[in-house]
């Protein structure tokens, strides 16, 4: 399959593949509780992943007696090449050296990615691939289980998997994404099977691909795609440049795969083609790409891919292996390859542990958490190409960048160790100056110009009295601004007293807080030149009058609370307070209550406004369908539910200095049926946009309690991707990004203009600052206030006979 692209460069923290045999610990003691090395097996499937379990199998015991079904002759297989990691193969080899050894003297090798846009080629090397066609694969396997004794069972159908269960010590369903095995056990597995939206044809063209080509078609129908790459070397001697269709010649053979989104397959009319005219209609489209060389395909079949979780990977001696398990799609990571690493760890698991239950629940913990993360980085990737048309207009270099990096699995950083060529023309395209990280480029905002695109996300302290920001906002914000953020962000600042979150939100709505707020305004400015600071206003609708957040967050106070108002009378969570809904006189109060609050942050001396549009408060409420049940002109339609944030955004930037820059954070997605849609989310900000807002901070989620979140690194960042793309608004970037080498791969990409880090920043106040020093960079992005430049290079750990040096003061 086409999955080692998005694989780890050298040198990446290993876990993203199963333990080499090598490296497992000595086998346990004797079985008990049902036998861990099991004496009757039964395999159902015949892929690679069933047939090199059943070959591992009974290489480790000769005696075991292993029988392995397959419905279908050995010889018929669905796809052309393979590809396996180099780590992966180290687990073959050690585990079985003469598998390994039949693999290499197939294996075709190379080292380039071709990206082809718009009739501009872009090669990035460095990156290393090895692929065989999948027929040798499964004739490596089958002989080798043949020569080991296993009782092989070609096109056979396997007995009722219960049957096996009762006749067997273990049943390894290796029945594919269809499995019988997976549906029979469905109430235990408890499987979920993801159907995704583009249509794809697995073909083959008989010439060798010199890279991993990727090429893109812009047809009058959309956006098609072609994966490809070699899977068989050119023969030696004299050959014709094409051999008869359906008939590989002697110039070698790639895999070739067409994929476009459903809705483009049918405006193509592939969905009334017979499918071999389907197959002629795709060489014709990716002419260039194949030379005019004809495709071939066993079974022209298109289709939509699927993605498989299952809860559960066993049930009593049945254990789930390879697509019965799981799925990610060919665009990352390989099936053929995930299924060999869970054949290599569920038997050293059976090996290793003392019994059979133990066993299957070690294979489970092993491979899961690296299954989940393929799978991540799948679903990034596969989206990526779903999502396709909008990067189309990006420059190509950039466009190939976007390509390489979209599962967020190879960053910049490796990028740039793999082929510095490619990624310094990338970089000079992003309008880098020479020796400057993406990350400390600067943005201008309106009359506001930032030296870096690195933001301190807001971040609630809950440490203010009567709404005044006291010693620990000074020192909090003041030590960020010194480590060299270009935006340094307040936590939501609440226009009213009833706006509070909690008693200890500060707030803007008297003279006192705004000339505490001074105090720190001017710090910034003073001690930390360069730096920027902004205000985010909000208003908490129906989650204030809570605890603070380490006495019970979002819990109601024991005593002392307060009235809340909302878009609609909805508590937020049983035993939450109900919100009083807000009528027409309410919400003009509100509207000058934000005004009021906005001109006392310019007077303060704030750099920037950020209207609070997420998270479930006040203003979140108004947009989310599942917070807002109104059928007045404030309900309904999204126009209608956008229609308060508008005009308080709109009171806000009357007052708001014409020069000074305006944000709206919103969420982008309620995680939760019926809400905000992706889809909204681009309405959304395209109305802020039009309204005035130079970015939109994008965040997602925290509108309704019953909430279910996709976590994972850097996963709210598709969101302010597609706006970015769709809308044509500047971005701001958040969620779970924790490296410089994530905020360099955002930035390059287009994915984002600014990205806004909360918890690095409570780490490691100088986030940036060290970011910086890392990457070697000492320019104007990042300058170290003069007290602290003796440290700006890290302490050097001295040898023996290193000369002692004279430490003063001023050193």
């Amino acid at each position: 399959m086409a999955g080692a692209l998005n694989m780890p460069a050298p040198g990446t923290p290993p876990g993203t593949t199963a333990r080499p045999a090598h490296d497992r610990p000595a086998h346990g003691g004797p079985a008990h509780g049902g036998p861990a090395r099991p004496a009757r097996v039964a395999v159902v499937g015949g892929g690679p992943g069933g047939l090199y379990t059943a070959a591992l199998l009974k290489r480790r015991a000769p005696d075991r007696r292993v029988t392995l079904w397959e419905r279908t002759p050995f010889d018929r297989t669905f796809g052309f090449g393979v590809v396996l990691s180099d780590e992966t193969l180290g687990g073959i080899e050690h585990a079985d050296p003469a598998v390994h050894d039949a693999l290499r003297r197939n294996f075709v090798r190379w080292n380039d990615v071709d990206v082809v846009h718009r009739g501009t080629r872009h090669t990035c090397e460095g990156h290393g691939f090895a692929a065989l066609a999948r027929k040798h694969l499964l004739e490596i396997l089958h002989t080798r289980c043949h020569d080991l004794g296993v009782d092989l069972r070609p096109h056979t159908e396997a007995p009722p998997v219960e049957r096996l269960a009762r006749t067997h010590d273990l049943v390894v369903a290796a029945d594919g994404v269809h499995s019988a095995t997976r549906e029979t056990y469905a109430r235990v597995f408890r499987p979920q099977v993801t159907t995704h939206r583009c249509r794809y044809l697995w073909l083959a063209t008989d010439f060798a691909f010199d890279a991993f080509r990727f090429e893109i078609a812009e047809t009058e129908h959309g956006v098609m795609q072609l994966h490809g790459y070699p899977y068989a070397h050119p023969s030696p001697g004299p050959h014709p440049s094409t051999g008869p269709a359906g008939t590989p010649d002697r110039s070698g053979a790639s895999t070739v795969i067409v994929e476009m989104r459903e809705e483009v397959w049918r405006a193509a009319g592939f969905d009334r083609v017979p499918p071999r005219e389907s197959v002629e209609r795709c060489a014709e489209i990716f002419a260039d790409a194949l030379g005019g060389r004809p495709l071939r395909s066993d079974d022209p079949a298109w289709t939509t891919f699927r993605t498989v979780v299952n809860e559960r990977w066993s049930h009593g001696n049945v254990v789930l292996l390879g697509d019965a398990a799981h799925t990610a799609h060919f665009s990352v990571g390989s099936g053929t390859k995930l299924a060999v690493e869970d054949a290599l760890a569920l038997t050293a698991c059976l090996e290793e542990q003392p019994d059979l239950r133990a066993a299957l629940t070690a294979y489970e913990e092993e491979r899961k958490p690296v299954v989940a993360s393929t799978q991540r980085a799948a679903r990034a990737s596969l989206e990526w190409f779903e999502n396709l048309a909008l990067y189309v207009d990006q420059p190509p270099r950039r466009f190939a960048f976007n390509l390489l990096t979209r599962s967020r699995r190879v960053t910049h950083d490796n990028l740039r160790l793999r082929d510095a060529r490619f990624t310094g023309g990338v970089e000079r395209e992003f309008g880098c100056p020479p020796g400057t990280p993406p990350m400390f480029t600067p943005l201008r905002l309106r009359g506001l110009t930032l030296r870096n695109r690195v933001v301190v996300s807001p971040m609630d302290l809950y440490s203010a009295a009567d709404g005044v920001p006291g010693d620990l906002h000074l020192v909090h914000l003041g030590a960020r601004a010194l480590g060299g953020a270009g935006l340094v962000m307040t936590e939501m600042v609440c226009v009213s007293p009833e706006g509070r979150i909690t008693p200890g939100c500060a707030g803007l709505y008297t003279g006192r807080q705004a000339e505490a707020w001074r105090r720190i305004t001017r710090f910034v400015h003073e001690r930390a030149p360069g730096t920027a600071i902004g205000v985010q206003l909000g208003h908490s609708g129906r989650k204030g009058s809570t605890r603070l957040m380490w006495e019970g967050m979002d819990e109601p106070l024991p005593d002392g609370n307060w009235p809340l108002v909302a878009a609609s009378p909805l508590p937020y969570k049983p035993g939450s307070q109900v919100p009083r809904e807000l009528g027409r006189a309410r919400l003009t109060d509100l509207r000058h209550q934000f005004a009021a609050a906005a001109g006392r942050a310019a007077r303060a001396g704030f750099d920037l406004l950020e209207l609070h549009c997420a998270h479930g408060y006040l203003l979140s409420g108004f947009l989310s369908p599942l917070t807002n049940r109104r059928t007045d002109a404030y309900g309904g339609p999204l126009e209608r539910r956008l229609r308060f944030p508008l005009e308080v955004f709109d009171a806000v930037r009357a007052v708001w200095p014409e020069e000074r820059p305006m944000t709206v954070r919103i969420s982008a997605t309620d995680w939760a049926d019926g809400g905000t849609t992706a889809e909204d989310a681009v309405e959304i900000a395209r109305a802020f946009a039009a309204h005035g807002a130079d970015a939109i901070d994008v965040s997602t989620g925290q509108v309704v309690a019953d909430e279910e979140p996709e976590y994972g690194r850097s996963y709210q960042t598709p969101f302010a991707d597609r706006i970015r793309h769709e809308a044509r608004v500047p971005v701001i970037a958040v969620g779970a990004i924790s490296s410089w080498d994530d905020v360099n791969s955002l930035l390059l990409a287009g994915r984002a203009d600014l990205c806004a880090l909360a918890r690095p920043h409570l780490y490691d106040p100088h986030w940036t600052l060290h970011a910086a020093a890392e990457q070697g960079y000492d320019g104007p992005g990042a300058v170290w206030p003069a007290p602290y430049r003796a440290g700006s290079r890290p302490p050097r750990t001295g040898r023996a006979d290193a000369p002692k040096q004279r430490l003063t003061l001023e050193s």
